[in-house]
């Protein structure tokens, strides 16, 4: 089979590519270090010759639900175009669990993601998967005040971002599926204690303060809305086990 990978750069996407290939399959990667550019479609249509399925796990470094919306609209709609014009069979989306309750910033956009897919012309297949392990390191870099780090209170059950590769790859093989169950981790954990764990992994002792976030958003992050239902899969990697990996090899972080 041969396979796009849109974002097959990014955490996600590596995984999708090596395990793709480890499973025999010929891998395209959608990206702007590969002169696909997205957004504006940019060498999307040449790329998607042949191509049998399109696994698309880009993302965007943002909160704003405006400029969330804009960008996986954008990509979105070049990655359906372009495959409608190619004849690709099967477009699968990478999405959030939960993100119904919590319809704002990054979430905004992956829902109108989730509108144009199911609206669209192409076979598809969408999986809601939680936050991935390395999300607490994520967090620990970017949440802060001043100079301080903070850990917002969210419930969340993390996912490896191999299983998620893994489960991705599997479905473009099974062909369209529509909605596909929801993908989770073993078992609950505290973002709080996921961020504190990751700075010590990078030799912090700063004290790291839980602060509840405002609005709807944040109720939806420490109320549960979140976490995933009964009928989820689970994964099996521990957040601790992920953790015991990152600590034997994180570089220090001011």
């Amino acid at each position: 089979m041969r396979i796009a990978v849109a974002g097959g750069t990014g955490q996600v996407g590596r995984h999708v590519v090596d395990t793709a290939r480890r499973n025999g399959h010929d891998v395209v990667v959608l990206a702007r270090s590969t002169g696909v550019d997205l957004v504006t479609g940019v060498g999307a249509a040449d790329a998607l010759h042949e191509v049998d399925a399109v696994i698309d796990v880009t993302s965007v470094t943002t909160l704003d639900a405006a400029e969330s919306t804009a960008f996986f609209e954008a990509t979105t709609r070049t990655l359906l175009d372009a495959e409608a014009v190619a004849g690709v069979g099967h477009h699968i989306a990478l999405s959030i669990v939960g993100i119904d309750s919590s319809p704002e910033g990054y979430y905004a956009g992956k829902l109108a993601q989730e509108s144009l897919v199911e609206a669209g012309t192409v076979p598809w297949t969408i999986l809601r998967a939680t936050q991935f392990h390395e999300f607490a390191d994520q967090v620990y870099a970017r949440a802060k005040v001043g100079p301080f780090h903070v850990a917002p209170k969210m419930r969340t059950q993390p996912i490896a971002a191999q299983e998620v590769a893994a489960q991705l790859v599997a479905l473009a093989e099974a062909g369209p599926s529509r909605r596909a169950p929801d993908l989770a981790g073993p078992r609950e954990e505290s973002l709080v204690e996921m961020v504190r764990g990751v700075a010590r992994a990078r030799g912090s002792r700063s004290w790291i303060p839980a602060v509840p976030l405002p609005g709807p958003s944040g109720r939806a992050q420490r109320d549960g809305s979140l976490l995933p239902g009964p009928d989820a899969r689970l994964g099996t990697q521990t957040y601790a086990e992920w953790l015991t990996a990152f600590s034997s090899s994180a570089p220090a972080r001011d």
